[in-house]
This record gives C-alpha cells, structure tokens and sequence, in this order.
C-alpha cells in the first residue's frame, strides 16, 4: 500500500509515534526509511487536520535527537567491533569503505560531521555510532545532535507542510511526487557517498598493493 494512503487510515497519535520510532531508530544505527515517512507524515498534515504539524515537527526532531544519543552511547561502548558487526548485518550501509569515508569525515569535520550528516541519508545512520566509537567528546556530539536534528527534522516537516498548503488542489492528484522527490535526493545523495567511498578504498588499498609486491620483488 501507499506509505501516505497507510497513513491516512491511522490516528494521528500512530502517526505522531510512527515518525518518533522510524527516525529515531534510524539515527541509532537501523537502515530505516526515516524521510519518506516524515515527507508522507508532514504531507498528510497538510491535507487533514487531524495532524498537527508542531506536534510532528517536535516528535520528529524527539525521535533524531534520542536516536542519535543511543547510537552514541552504543558506539561508545561497543567500538569498533560494533561496526564489524554491523557490517556483517547491513553490508550494502556498513561496509568498509563506507566505515573509512565516515571516519575521515569526523576526523576533518569534527562536530560539523554530525550536524551535515544528518542531511545525509547514509551519513544520518553513521552520526551517532561513529560518534560513539570516535570517543568525540559528548558535549560537542550533543550540541551538533541537537542543532542538526532540530534543523532537519522541524525543517522538513515545516517545508513539506507550507508547500503542501500552497498547493493543496495540487498534492492531492500528486502528491506521489513528494514522495519519488525525497526518494531522489536519498538515492543521489547514497550514490554520491557511495563513489567517494570506492574512490577511497581504492586510494587506501594501492599503497598496501604497492607494498606486498615491493616486498615480494627479488632481492638484487
């Protein structure tokens, strides 16, 4: 079914809760949809009245917040064998390259990471483990946490919402381009992390290459 006709036939404390628990999950670390449902939510919001935009706004940025400060503490526990782990459940979101693109990120950009991030569909699951397992100073992670996930979260859902008020007659024939939109940027933005990442990973493989056969070369 239609993520935005599913969620019309649901009251909109479901709604207020299902966007809470989708981003907040998703910032802790679950490869989950996060944005369509908040597009969705904050779409339907603007069609009935039901829904009160404020409210999904604050239960959006709840959910990013929270989720994002469980990711840390996660990662901060568990390390860098929590990535491994990771990566052997979710391969195509954690593999190595991602890992090693990610962490470069953090160590040039610091707190910075974690605000950009969660604009980032790949890097929003990233922030708050990463973090964790970085050992970036909590005060820092919690300062780009907030900012970021107020911006991004009460922003899209302020947007999406006024949009969708201006063009109300419109979105309601259409209202699936809202949707292939976010789906759009999602994608573009995983592709382009994505090649960065194999660009680095081949960057960081050659010298080892270069290294083993230096080593294997015979001896004059």
């Amino acid at each position: 079914m239609h993520v935005q006709e599913w969620l019309e036939t649901v009251p909109a404390v479901a709604v207020y809760a299902l966007v809470g628990i989708v981003i907040g999950l998703e910032s802790l670390g679950i490869p989950l949809p996060g944005e369509i449902i908040l597009v969705s939510s904050a779409l339907l919001a603007s069609q009935h009245g039901d829904i009160d935009p404020v409210v999904l706004g604050a239960c959006a940025t709840a959910g990013a917040i929270i989720g994002d400060s469980i990711g840390y503490a996660i990662g901060r526990k568990g390390g860098r064998p929590l990535l491994a782990w990771l990566g052997g459940k979710f391969p195509r979101h954690f593999s190595e390259a991602h890992i090693a693109t990610a962490e470069r990120s953090f160590q040039k950009w610091g707190m910075w990471a974690v605000f950009f991030g969660r604009f980032v569909a790949l890097l929003r699951i990233f922030a708050g483990p990463l973090a964790g397992v970085l050992r970036m100073p909590y005060w820092k992670f919690l300062i780009a946490n907030v900012l970021g996930g107020i911006l991004w979260a009460g922003g899209t859902t302020a947007v999406i919402y006024y949009v969708g008020i201006v063009a109300e007659s419109w979105l309601k024939r259409f209202s699936w381009l809202g949707l292939v939109l976010a789906v759009l940027i999602g994608l573009t933005s995983m592709l382009v992390l994505r090649r960065k990442a194999k660009k680095a990973a081949v960057t960081e493989t050659a010298p080892a290459e270069e290294a083993v056969r230096a080593g294997s070369a015979p001896q004059g």
